[in-house]
Parts: C-alpha cells; structure tokens; sequence
C-alpha cells in the first residue's frame, strides 16, 4: 500500500468502530464501548503517524505517544483525555481491571466520555 492508502484504510477502519462505539453505548454496554473508542482514536493516530513519517505506524496503543509520533501539536487538556482513553484498553481487556473499570462505566460516565472521543476524533479528521 502507498501513503495514501494507509491513511485512509486506518480512516475508514476507525469510522467503522465509531460506530460500534455508539452502538455499545446504546445497548448499555458501557466498558466495552469506551474499550472501542480507544481504537476508534488510536486508529486515526495511526493514520495521522502515516501522514506525517510517510512509514507504517508502529504496533502502539499509547495515545499520547502516538500523537507525538504524528507531531500534532494538542493541548494539555487534549493530552490528558488522550491519556485518560489510553487507560480503556487496558481496564477492559484484563479481568483483573474489569469490575473496578465496569462498576466506574455508568451510563451518564460512559456518555459524557464517547462524547469527548468523538470531538477529540472530528478534531484529529480535520489534521488529516
């Protein structure tokens, strides 16, 4: 694949997942759709690091790290929620962070959140 291809398979890739993104947010299944708003966001860094190196992304999942990679020049508040989403992947992959991460994933947390990932998500698209 080209440049131009990477970019925009890592795009549509985390367009698909936004979309699961919401519908687990939907059907109350909370921890599991902020575990695929990480991806959602991830993704687009990806693509963003494909923009910006010209080279394959590496296998990160470091959000913070990922948007240095891709030199975007984010606020700190922006690299705190970056951080913050970084925490959903490990907090929903590992039994042993999953009931702490679930009973903190309510409906009204788990929306406020999905709502952040996808402004910070517009906000990377418009970099790309």
């Amino acid at each position: 694949m080209n440049s131009e291809e990477v970019i925009s398979y890592w795009m549509e890739s985390s367009d698909d997942d936004a979309g699961t993104m919401k519908h687990l947010l939907e059907k109350g299944d909370y921890s599991w759709s902020l575990f695929i708003g990480h991806i959602v966001l991830e993704k687009l860094l990806k693509a963003a690091v494909a923009k910006s190196t010209g080279l394959t992304p590496p296998h990160l999942h470091d959000l913070s790290r990922l948007a240095a990679k891709a030199d975007m020049a984010m606020t700190h508040d922006q690299l705190d929620l970056l951080d913050t989403i970084t925490t959903f992947n490990i907090r929903a992959r590992y039994d042993d962070y999953k009931r702490e991460f679930k009973a903190k994933c309510t409906r009204e947390y788990t929306t406020r959140m999905v709502k952040s990932i996808e402004e910070l998500r517009s906000w990377i698209k418009t970099k790309l």
